[in-house]
C-alpha cells in the first residue's frame, strides 16, 4: 500500500463492500487452480477477528485465514488477492488505533514469510515475532526475504474457534 500515513484504515476495516458474498467462478482455469467455482469473499473486519484469536507463541498465516473462511461459509476457496490487501488493512487499522490491538505480527505470508506490507515492514514484525519466541531466519542473496524458522509447530489451530 502506498501513503498509509494518509489514509483511514479503521474506516477502511469497517468497510463491508457488499460482503460477505460468493460469486460463481466460470474460468476453467481459476476452478483449476483453486478447487472448485464458489469464491467466496469476506469482508476486512472477518480478518481482523480471526487475527484478533490467535495468542501469544502462535502463528498463522494468510492461507490457513483463507481455508478457514472458505470452509465455514460454504465456498471452494477465498479470493486470495482480497485477502491479502484485507490483511494488511486490519495490521494498519490496528497501527492507527490507541487500544484493542490485532495482533497482525503473528499472521504470516505462505511459508512462514514475514509481510513487508505491514506497519514498520519486516523489520518491526520481526522484532515483534522474536519478542514472543520465534527465531527468524534470513534467505536469499539478491532477493532477500525472512521466515519464520519451523513455523508450522507455532501454528494456531483455527478448528479452536468453532468452539
Amino acid at each position: 500500500m502506498a501513503n498509509e500515513d494518509q489514509k483511514d484504515f479503521n474506516a477502511m476495516l469497517r468497510d463491508n463492500a457488499g460482503m460477505p458474498r460468493i460469486q460463481i467462478v466460470t474460468d476453467a482455469e481459476t476452478i483449476r487452480r483453486y478447487g472448485g467455482e464458489r469464491m467466496f469473499f469476506a469482508p476486512p473486519a472477518a480478518y481482523d477477528a480471526i487475527m484478533k484469536a490467535v495468542p501469544r507463541g502462535k502463528l498463522l498465516t494468510v492461507g490457513a485465514i483463507r481455508e478457514y473462511l472458505a470452509a465455514q461459509n460454504g465456498a471452494d476457496f477465498t479470493d486470495p488477492i482480497t485477502a491479502g490487501i484485507f490483511v494488511s488493512i486490519a495490521a494498519w487499522a490496528s497501527f492507527q488505533r490507541a487500544a484493542d490491538e490485532t495482533p497482525y505480527w503473528r499472521t504470516l505470508k505462505a511459508g512462514g514469510e514475514l509481510n513487508p506490507k505491514y506497519p514498520g515492514g519486516v523489520e518491526a514484525q520481526r522484532e515483534r515475532l522474536e519478542a514472543e519466541g520465534h527465531a527468524v531466519i534470513r534467505r536469499g542473496r539478491t532477493r532477500i526475504r525472512y521466515y519464520v524458522r519451523d513455523y508450522e509447530k507455532a501454528l494456531f489451530d483455527l478448528r479452536e474457534l468453532r468452539g
